[in-house]
């Protein structure tokens, strides 16, 4: 197996290599690209010293079996051909191919055979906050047919990458030394705010996330789901949290819907709220799992519920999910 990251010295790139070294993913050679101004520097895996090598319009993906892509839609879009000329499985973390009818778009512990049927050599991992709604989905969708979602999202810095991180931190440093702060990620200053902003605005006045959560979803769970999102940029540092409706086509009892969860692939439920017990960005950072609690009944709908989830979406909301995917095709013979 020989792999290669895209987009190395990104925040996801460098997720990838701790993903990948933690899971002990199977490989005999690594090869790291970026931009002109990424190449040259170097990173550590496995105890051996990579250089990134400048991304190029030439033969370097010859015998790559998959790269991993976090580079950008539109770097996507221009090195796609590059990439999988030779054969290479393009796993691409960008927007770009989300939504095209011949790029399966997966979560493989929703719709891992997706993955199989790949014309262009493109899979594409979908919106963080879509991967982690999904899977706590899946689990519902397996008790009944969900009709309907209602989401409001709080959303890390960290799903604007490493300066967003940073800016945020710069931010707090600035307001306590009593200084203006630096506003440059965002719209706003996102340090003791919220942002109900995340990607620009389209014409039906959402925005271009929260239409990925309603496209996106039914993509992936080949339904006829209807998806209403809010998508809201909160002053946390890492990990995606969620506040989920659904209604079913029938009445769903806690218990199962709990059993659900507890035995769902990919799922920690953390709901116990006597003992105060529920998920929390600050503690389910540099996890895996999408976290599940507050589960309840919609005190509007007989056939609703609502429940909380977290998940780390530098992790399972996009270097994770792709490293599964990956994973899967090794599992079932589909790598070149």
């Amino acid at each position: 197996m020989n792999v290669a990251i895209v987009g190395a010295s990104g925040a996801v790139g460098q997720e990838f290599l701790r993903v990948l070294e933690q899971r002990n993913f199977p490989m005999d050679n690594l090869v790291l690209f970026g931009s002109s101004r990424s190449a040259g520097r170097e990173y550590t895996f496995r105890g051996k010293s990579y250089t990134v090598k400048e991304l190029k319009h030439n033969d370097d993906f010859k015998d790559i079996d998959v790269a991993f892509v976090s580079a950008g839609g539109s770097t996507s879009v221009e090195y796609a051909g590059t990439i999988t000329k030779h054969g290479t499985v393009m796993i691409d973390n960008s927007s770009a191919f989300r939504m095209e009818n011949d790029v399966p778009l997966v979560v493989p512990e929703v719709n891992p055979e997706d993955a199989l049927d790949r014309p262009r050599g493109i899979i594409a991992n979908p919106n963080c906050t879509t991967i982690q709604m999904v899977v706590a989905l899946k689990a519902i969708e397996k008790l009944s047919h969900i009709k309907r979602v209602h989401v409001a999202t709080y959303q890390a810095a960290s799903g604007a990458g490493a300066t967003a991180m940073a800016e945020l931190v710069k931010q707090y440093e600035q307001i306590l030394k009593g200084e203006q702060p630096t506003v440059e990620k965002f719209a706003y200053q996102l340090a003791y705010n919220l942002i109900p902003h995340v990607d620009v605005f389209t014409d039906n006045g959402y925005t271009k996330e929260e239409m990925k959560m309603y496209n996106e979803t039914r993509k992936i769970m080949h339904s006829d789901i209807e998806v209403s999102a809010t998508c809201v940029r909160v002053p946390v540092m890492r990990a995606h949290s969620e506040a989920t409706w659904v209604e079913t086509e029938r009445p769903l009892s806690l218990e199962e819907v709990r059993e659900a969860f507890a035995t769902t692939e990919g799922i920690i439920l953390q709901d116990n709220p006597a003992k105060k017990e529920y998920p929390m960005p600050l503690f389910v950072a540099d996890h895996d799992e999408v976290y599940v609690g507050r589960i309840r009944k919609d005190l509007t709908n007989p056939n609703g519920l609502s429940f909380w989830t977290v998940s780390d979406q530098i992790r399972k909301g996009a270097a994770l999910n792709a490293v599964q995917i990956a994973e899967y095709l090794l599992k079932v013979g589909n790598i070149k």
